[in-house]
């Protein structure tokens, strides 16, 4: 999953993300509120770990500011150097859904956001089937069905489908696309993400008659529309 990480201390950021990213997850960290508010206008991220005491902006501001831009279900974890009670119920009185005192422990960091993600996002979950209407995916295979009829996609565009229907109704940034699909290639040419995603549109006829529109979101990336919904 993609997180994005809000400290002070660019050591204590760069920490948090080393732990995470070793994880399995993809992490960038800022060191401003401002920063951060202005990379989530433009990109898309599955969690926010938060500094409650950051410096330019209050832990509260940049909360609400955040949960403009992520998606609803998106999990809020925020960090305090305090133990005392009232700093930890105004923060899940805020919106957070969890809290960690520091100094850190890597192990219980990575098993609260793995929690947090896994109640957040129920579909990432490593189902070996997961169905969406007449589409079904079948993970340890890499196969994709239609009215029960299998598909003929590649490994990448069964990658790039699984994306899109696990995020429905949701705008996903090309920088969010390229690091889910392609990975470890560091430079995709933007006329190659769009002829996947034309292939995705096609081969699994995402067409209103059938309930689903593919469609560009401008100056960001794409979102998979089920209609009806």
């Amino acid at each position: 999953m993609r997180i994005a990480v809000l400290d002070n201390d660019r050591g204590q950021a760069d920490l948090i993300c080393q732990v995470l990213t070793s994880a399995g997850h993809i992490c960038h960290s800022f060191q401003s509120a401002k920063d951060v508010l202005a990379q989530l206008r433009k990109d898309s991220y599955d969690m926010l770990i938060l500094d409650w005491q950051v410096v330019d902006l209050g832990g509260a501001e940049v909360l609400r500011r955040a949960r403009e831009k992520l998606p609803d279900n998106a999990p809020v974890l925020f960090l305090t150097t305090s133990s005392g009670e009232d700093d930890i119920v105004a923060g899940l009185a805020a919106g957070a859904d969890d809290y960690m005192i520091k100094p850190l422990r890597r192990s219980e960091m990575v098993a609260r956001v793995q929690a947090l993600l896994r109640r957040a996002y129920p579909a990432q979950n490593g189902a070996e089937q997961l169905q969406f209407g007449q589409y079904v995916f079948e993970t340890r295979p890499g196969r994709l069905l239609m009215d029960g009829i299998v598909l003929d996609v590649t490994h990448k565009e069964f990658y790039l489908a699984l994306l899109f229907f696990r995020n429905i109704g949701r705008p996903l940034s090309r920088a969010y696309i390229h690091e889910a699909v392609w990975i470890r290639e560091t430079a995709v040419p933007s006329r190659t993400m769009d002829t996947h995603v034309s292939r995705v549109r096609n081969k699994l006829q995402l067409k209103p008659e059938n309930g689903f529109r593919l469609v560009p979101v401008y100056s960001y990336g794409y979102r998979l529309e089920k209609l009806g919904a």
